[in-house]
């Protein structure tokens, strides 16, 4: 299996729901380093698993949309547990629908699976991993 990793990063406000998030229950900012990386079986005719800079792009896209934004504030996230996890998934998802749409171009069709893994600190990330 090959891959390919791209990689950005997410800054949001959000408030978490529930006691088990403690202080993480009022309304705090997160910086998120996000990696997105596609898998496939065999390298397309040009030898790569998948254009790189467009990957880039759409995950700049995908991300640009979250970003800078409270997320409480968002209709379709306003009751969510906006968790690193949960964050994860959703990227992943709205990638993937990039991927399907063509917007990462003809040799994104060979793609099987995506992870994409959001780094809330140094020494704790989540990944959401999804086939294609």
């Amino acid at each position: 299996m090959f891959t390919v990793t791209v990689r950005d990063h997410l800054m949001i406000a959000h408030s978490l729901r529930g006691a088990v998030f403690g202080r993480a229950q009022r309304l705090h900012g997160a910086t998120y380093l996000v990696d997105a990386t596609f898998h496939r079986p065999e390298l397309d005719a040009d030898n790569v698993v998948v254009d790189m800079d467009l990957a880039a792009r759409e995950v700049r896209a995908v991300v640009g949309e979250l970003s800078y934004r409270n997320l409480d504030e968002d209709p379709g996230l306003a009751d969510v547990n906006t968790t690193t996890e949960y964050l994860a998934r959703l990227i992943a998802d709205r990638l993937a629908a990039r991927v399907h749409g063509g917007h990462l171009g003809p040799g994104a069709h060979g793609l099987t699976a995506m992870t994409v893994r959001l780094h809330e600190s140094h020494i704790a990330w989540a990944d959401y991993h999804r086939p294609l």
